[in-house]
């Protein structure tokens, strides 16, 4: 508790190097000694400081009540709080719930949380924004809306997916010294991916060593969805892609794009034909829900090829259930819903519980995408934080499809494509956003970035 609270402290002396008084905003566990010692510290170093609790403090029990008690008998100030209090600070610390809340605030937290909330101040909070749920980053009826966390010994799942988000802000984590030793001997609930190393070319190989990708997708109308698609695969370095798509638009679809080899098909055969040749099929970009699209559907699904599914393919395999170990399912909530038969707001409940669920329903890899994408394997949960609201406009899924399959197509498992290709993507919408700002981003934007990413 004491590491904690000085790491808390020495943050806002680095961050906000003028700043002179604190507010601490404290509850009734461990979180509110936490707070207790930020007091402390910052008094002793001659900070303004005012601890506004929600209970009695003398009915802090352990360590917490130690360093209620350190913190008094120093004179520290212990206002008890009340509703519509004026708050005279430079920085809120928010400590007053830690990760063990498992109902919806209630009674004078809400007008705490209220309070904090109004304030046209920095807030700091301690370990997890109070409010958020640490497994799911569900807002347990209203949430603290920090602009940095300090979170310790191991980041906490709810902060990385779900709203948390829109309440954490700045993530700062601390180990508290803990050793490596005992990290090891507890198995992680999720992953967070970071960049891998890929293996070099060899000076000599040909387009032949790295992968034919097939994407089947493109109805009338929806031409687009299928070029973001192949021209993804091919910024990440696929040797070879091929386009199946409505014959209408076959001739002029890779119009500024010649690389993307376009096929026009309306018949079984003529799709069976490409599969043939192909490494990965990309099933759903642009596909629709017509005849023509459930005949090539099922088609594709015939094949024992690696597959990413994604868009309307998705919505078709929800109305025809199967299960594949060689394939990636890139659902958003909404066709994450239609999947398991229930409503959005089911799979935003728990968004670690639906992907795994999706991925026990149809096998293979489940790419939850939203704000932290979550990856499920059998064995493993994964969460990537690159991405950006700017992200939020049509093609995007699109494009992660090509990436992933560019992936698949070079050699990467199905777990590796999965993970790498959601970080690769929204890495590249991160670097696309720098200059000119999130809104107004296009999925095709996207494309020059794609490809300085799988380069470095």
């Amino acid at each position: 508790m004491s590491r904690a609270g000085e790491v808390v402290f020495q943050w806002i002396c680095r961050q906000y190097p003028q700043v002179r008084s604190l507010a601490v905003f404290c509850g009734a566990g461990n979180n509110a000694g936490d707070g207790y010692i930020v007091a402390s510290l910052a008094k002793y170093a001659g900070f303004l400081v005012n601890v506004y609790s929600c209970i009695d403090p003398e009915q802090l029990k352990g360590d917490a009540g130690s360093a209620y008690k350190n913190y008094v008998k120093d004179k520290g100030n212990v206002i008890p709080f009340q509703a519509d209090q004026f708050i005279s600070a430079d920085i809120i610390v928010d400590a007053l719930f830690g990760t063990g809340l498992d109902r919806p605030v209630s009674g004078i937290y809400v007008e705490a949380i209220n309070t904090i909330n109004r304030q046209e101040k920095k807030v700091v909070a301690i370990d997890i924004p109070s409010g958020l749920n640490a497994d799911t980053g569900n807002i347990m009826g209203l949430a603290v809306k920090a602009d940095s966390t300090v979170s310790f010994i191991g980041l906490k799942q709810g902060l990385l997916t779900g709203l948390a988000p829109d309440y954490c802000g700045e993530i700062i984590y601390d180990s508290l010294s803990v050793p490596d030793s005992v990290f090891e001997s507890v198995p992680a609930s999720a992953i967070r991916i970071i960049k891998n190393p890929w293996p070099d070319r060899n000076r000599c190989s040909h387009k032949g060593d790295y992968g034919h990708v097939l994407i089947v997708g493109g109805d009338r109308g929806y031409s687009g969805a299928a070029r973001l698609a192949g021209e993804a695969a091919l910024r990440m370095g696929t040797g070879l892609v091929s386009v199946a798509t409505h014959r209408e638009h076959a001739g002029t679809l890779n119009q500024g794009r010649p690389e993307l080899m376009c096929h026009g098909v309306q018949y079984v055969r003529d799709l069976t034909m490409l599969m043939e040749k192909a490494d990965v099929v990309v099933l759903g970009p642009g596909l629709g829900q017509t005849d023509w699209a459930k005949v090539l559907f099922a088609c594709a699904l015939s094949c024992n090829k690696k597959m990413v599914i994604d868009a309307d393919a998705l919505n078709l395999l929800a109305q025809s259930p199967q299960n594949k170990d060689n394939w990636i399912l890139t659902p958003h909530p909404g066709e994450a819903a239609r999947l398991l038969n229930c409503t959005t707001s089911d799979i935003l409940q728990n968004r670690f519980s639906a992907a795994s669920a999706i991925q026990n329903k149809y096998g293979g890899v489940t790419v939850l995408k939203g704000a932290g994408t979550l990856i499920a394997t059998g064995h493993e949960m994964a969460v990537s934080t690159s991405g950006n609201p700017g992200m939020a406009t049509g093609g995007m899924g699109d494009v992660l499809s090509g990436v992933i399959a560019g992936l698949l197509a070079q050699g990467f498992s199905l777990p590796h494509a999965a993970q790498q290709g959601v970080y690769g993507h929204g890495s590249a919408a991160d670097r696309a956003v720098k200059k000119s700002g999130e809104r107004g981003l296009l999925a095709s934007d996207l494309m020059p970035y794609l490809r300085t990413w799988a380069n470095e």
